[in-house]
């Protein structure tokens, strides 16, 4: 009996190993610093970034978060939101052009965030949430350059940007695009209670994990799946035919 169930287990093993392959792939394509949302936009007001932060070494926590955010198209009113075991410093810049707002004119504005003390063990992530009181509306996308240090000297430099039809850097800085103003935008690019209440939803379900690349992570396990289903069928058929030759 066992011989006759051999082929079955060896076709199972076989496919498990192929999934776990599958979802291996997944989670090391998607190892890098991110922003969260991916998209906002143009002059969005009061809403909130969430930049995530993975722990890609085995032997070795992460223990200090750089983000550094553009002056050139600065983003206004900056706060930064608590985190459990983390400090978080803001280094502000003299702006070199000053940006005129209903409130005034702005002549400084966060260029870099610093969060230390906390650590990112291996298999872990962070989130390290960034409100904001606006979004500049000249500019098509924003760069946030980081750096991720971790507990033996090594630190990684998030600060590649891929040129137009180029493949994804090795270690690309996280990106924000930014649209055009949506039928609940004003010319200001205020957004509509109903449109900053979409925006914040989208920000908390992308921070959560409903990213593009936990999309793609989800969609190679489902196909690993239906792989092993299939292989143990084709293998099930395969040990019926032999009995019933037997027979």
């Amino acid at each position: 009996m066992s011989a006759h169930r051999s082929p079955l287990r060896r076709a199972g093993t076989v496919t498990a190993l192929a999934a776990v392959g599958l979802f291996a792939a997944a989670g090391v394509a998607s190892a890098h610093v991110t922003v969260h949302p991916e998209s906002y936009a143009k002059g969005a007001t009061d809403g909130q970034l969430t930049f995530r932060v993975p722990n890609e070494e085995d032997s070795a926590a992460t223990t200090k978060v750089q983000v550094f955010l553009p002056t050139d198209h600065p983003v206004l009113g900056v706060l930064v939101s608590p985190h459990d075991g983390w400090t978080p410093k803001v280094t502000t810049t003299k702006l070199k052009t000053p940006v005129k707002t209903d409130d005034g004119t702005i002549t400084e504005a966060v260029s870099e965030i610093t969060w230390t003390g906390g650590k990112i063990g291996a298999g872990q992530y962070e989130d390290f949430d960034v409100a904001f009181g606006q979004l500049p509306d000249d500019t098509d996308q924003l760069t946030f350059k980081a750096l991720q240090t971790y507990s033996d000297g090594k630190t990684v430099r998030w600060i590649e940007q891929a040129q137009s039809g180029d493949d994804e850097p090795e270690n690309p800085a996280p990106v924000v695009k930014l649209t055009a103003k949506g039928a609940g935008g004003s010319e200001s690019g205020e957004q509509s209670p109903a449109a900053s209440t979409a925006t914040a939803s989208a920000a908390k379900s992308s921070a959560s994990g409903d990213s593009a690349s936990d999309s793609t992570a989800r969609g190679l396990g489902i196909a690993g799946l239906v792989v092993g289903v299939l292989g143990l069928a084709a293998a099930a058929f395969a040990l019926v035919r032999a009995r019933s030759a037997r027979s």
